[in-house]
């Protein structure tokens, strides 16, 4: 049976991340609120736990799960070469609604499935979230839906589809903006935009010093 904790409330709040943290290391799904959408959440380094995500949204191994992590300095642990470009991105946009791809560290012990040496990271901009995950560490998280649907931008979203797959349910009201992430690829030579979502393109080819084009390949100058 699942349990939903009203995080807006101190005491609920509590409550829930003291439950959620136990529910993470016992190797049981979480639903958490972030900055964009709710996530089902899964211990990183928990391959059963992943496992047991990507069964509750019905996705395949082809379809890795995205990690989030609580602090800038995480990422240094968990990537290959950390590059200018990434720590650019980092400072401006982190914690909020920009993920980048990047080749992962070749000693992680962690199975997110056929990720092809890579994965994809995002800092939420969520104390909620953040809180969780400094008591835990990195966790794999997905959008709180199952695959086809409309992602959950509230708890009772969530709840209606994931029903008793996560044990926990933390309510942090509705999802301030409401939209996916945007997602940047920096695996090859040149960063490209493999999503655009809650960071406009404009912002990040500004921070980058590039064009949208050059993000965007194939896009139509306005």
């Amino acid at each position: 049976m699942s349990i939903v904790y009203d995080c807006r409330n101190t005491d609920s709040r509590e409550a829930g991340i003291a439950a959620a943290t136990n529910s993470l290391k016992a190797g049981r799904l979480v639903v958490v609120p972030t900055d964009t959408l709710y996530g089902l959440a899964a211990n990183a380094f928990d391959g059963e736990a992943v496992t047991a995500l990507l069964r509750a949204k019905g996705r395949g191994r082809d379809m890795p799960v995205p990690v989030l992590v609580g602090s800038w300095n995480t990422i240094d642990g968990l990537v290959f070469t950390v590059r200018p470009q990434a720590r650019e991105l980092i400072r401006a946009f982190w914690p909020g609604g920009l993920s980048l791809v990047v080749q992962q560290a070749p000693s992680l012990a962690w199975d997110l499935g056929d990720t092809r040496g890579t994965v994809m990271l995002r800092m939420p901009l969520h104390p909620v979230a953040l809180e969780l995950l400094r008591e835990v560490g990195p966790l794999a998280v997905s959008s709180a839906n199952i695959s086809g649907h409309a992602p959950a931008a509230t708890v009772e979203q969530a709840r209606d589809q994931l029903g008793g797959a996560a044990s926990v349910y933390l309510d942090g009201g509705p999802a301030q903006h409401a939209v996916a992430s945007t997602i940047v690829d920096l695996t090859a030579d040149e960063p490209r935009i493999l999503r655009e979502g809650a960071v406009a393109a404009a912002d990040i080819a500004e921070v980058l010093g590039v064009t949208i084009e050059s993000l965007l390949p194939g896009r139509v100058p306005e």
